[in-house]
C-alpha cells in the first residue's frame, strides 16, 4: 500500500458507552456500523468489505444486510482493529474491494451475548502451561514484566502512578469519560490492591460500548462530507501466547517490529509525530509503547510521563482521550483508540492537540502476544 492512498472517511463510537443494558454485543456492533455509516453518508448497500473481531464477519454482514466481497475476522486480541486497518487497506489497493467497514463491540460489562475467540481451553498452550500456575487474569499476569523492568530500570511507584494521574487529566477534557475527577500520585497508590504493583486505579476500565471505521481509496475521500483521515503506514507483529516465554520481560518484541514497519511505510520519523495512541490496559503500557515504538530510550519512559511530557502541553501528547485507564475499556479497546487517532486528525476530539498533522495509534493483543500500529495524517502527503 503506497503512504496515504487509502482514507478513512466514517468513523463513530457506539450511541451509548458504559454500561449498554438494552443491546446485545452483537448489537453494539450493529449500532456502532450504522453510526460510522451516517458519518461517511453510506447506506449498508455501500459497503462491500467487512472487517471485526469477537464477533463473525459473517453474522455481522447478515445483520446489516451486507453481501460482501471481501471478508476479515482475524482475532489477535486488543490489536485486532489496528490489524483489520492494514488488511482493509491492503485489499482496497488490491482491488479487492472498494469500501470497507471495521466494527467492534463488546458487553464487556453487562455481559448480553458476550463471546470473544480466545482459546483457553485446558488443552490449549496457554491452559497447559500458565493456566495450572495461576496466573490468569490479566492484572496478575501482566505483572511480571512489568516486576523485571522496575528491577532492571528502577522504575518506581511513583513513576507509574503518574501515568494515570497523567491520564484522568486528559479524560477531564472528554465529556464521553466514564472517569473525569482528577486523582493525584497518592490516590493512586493508596487505592485498592489488585496485583503487585498494580492498584485498582492502575487498571483498565470494564465496561460497555463500540465503535467502527469505514476506509476507501483516498481518491473518493472528496465525495463525502467527513474530513479524511489518511493512512499513511502500518505494521504488524506477534511474539508468543504465553507471558511468560517473553524473548525479554522488558521490551515487546512485537512492538518493535509493529512499529518499525509502521514507520517505515509512512516514511517519518519520530519528530514528525504529533499525537500518540498507546494502548494502555493497564499503567506500564505506556510506557512499553514509548520505549519499543522509539520515542524514548530504554528504560527513561517512566521519568518522561512523570515529567509530564505526555500530559496537557506536553511535548507528545499521550492518550488524549483518558486511555482505558479512565475513557472506556470493554476488554478489546484498540478501537477507542483508533477513534481519537481519527479525532485528532480531523481537530474535533474534546481535547484536541492544536496543530496535530500525524497521529500513531499502537495496540497490544493479549498479554504483549500481538502489535498493530497504524499512522495517520490529515494530509495524503507528508
Amino acid at each position: 500500500m503506497k503512504s496515504g492512498s487509502i482514507a478513512i472517511v466514517g468513523a463513530a463510537e457506539s450511541t451509548d458507552m458504559g454500561i449498554i443494558k438494552n443491546l446485545s454485543q452483537t448489537g453494539i456492533h450493529c449500532d456502532a456500523a450504522l453510526n460510522a455509516l451516517k458519518d461517511a453518508g453510506l447506506k449498508a448497500s455501500d459497503i462491500d468489505g467487512v472487517a471485526c473481531a469477537g464477533e463473525y464477519p459473517v453474522n455481522l454482514a447478515h445483520q446489516l444486510g451486507i453481501t460482501p466481497k471481501w471478508l476479515d475476522g482475524t482475532y489477535s486480541g486488543g490489536c485486532s482493529f489496528m490489524l483489520h486497518v492494514r488488511h482493509a487497506a491492503a485489499a482496497i489497493d488490491a482491488g479487492l474491494c472498494s469500501t470497507v467497514l471495521i466494527t467492534h463491540g463488546e458487553s464487556g460489562k453487562s455481559r448480553i451475548g458476550y463471546y470473544v475467540g480466545q482459546n483457553l481451553a485446558p488443552t490449549s498452550v496457554i491452559g497447559q502451561f500458565e493456566m495450572p500456575y495461576a496466573p490468569f487474569a490479566p492484572a496478575n499476569l501482566f505483572t511480571i514484566p512489568v516486576l523485571r523492568y522496575m528491577k532492571q530500570y528502577g522504575l518506581t511507584e511513583e513513576q507509574l502512578a503518574m501515568v494515570s494521574v497523567v491520564q484522568r487529566e486528559w479524560a477531564a477534557m472528554n465529556p464521553r469519560a466514564t472517569y473525569k475527577d482528577p486523582i493525584t500520585v497518592d490516590d493512586v497508590l493508596g487505592s485498592k490492591m489488585i496485583a503487585y504493583p498494580f492498584r485498582i486505579l492502575q487498571c483498565c476500565l470494564v465496561t460497555d460500548g463500540g465503535g467502527a471505521l469505514i476506509l476507501t481509496k483516498a481518491e473518493r475521500a472528496p465525495d463525502f462530507p467527513t474530513k479524511p483521515v489518511y493512512i499513511l503506514g502500518t505494521g504488524e507483529s506477534c511474539e508468543t501466547p504465553l507471558i511468560s516465554q517473553m524473548e525479554d520481560f522488558t521490551t515487546s518484541r512485537a512492538f518493535r517490529v509493529s512499529g518499525k514497519l509502521a514507520f517505515e511505510s509512512a516514511g517519518i520519523r519520530h519528530s514528525d509525530v504529533d499525537h500518540l495512541m498507546a494502548y494502555d490496559a493497564f499503567a506500564h503500557l505506556p510506557i512499553y509503547a514509548l520505549e519499543d515504538l522509539g520515542f524514548v530510550p530504554r528504560g527513561e519512559a517512566g521519568a518522561f510521563i512523570a515529567e509530564r511530557n505526555t500530559a496537557i502541553g506536553g511535548r507528545l501528547p499521550v492518550n488524549t482521550n483518558g486511555g482505558g485507564l479512565s475513557y472506556m475499556h470493554s476488554g478489546m479497546y484498540g478501537m477507542y483508540a483508533l477513534q481519537e487517532s481519527v479525532r485528532q486528525m480531523r481537530g474535533i476530539a474534546p481535547a484536541q492537540v492544536p496543530d496535530a498533522k500525524i497521529s500513531v495509534c499502537h495496540g497490544v493483543g493479549g498479554f504483549f502476544g500481538a502489535s498493530g500500529t497504524v499512522v495517520m495524517g490529515n494530509e495524503r502527503t507528508h
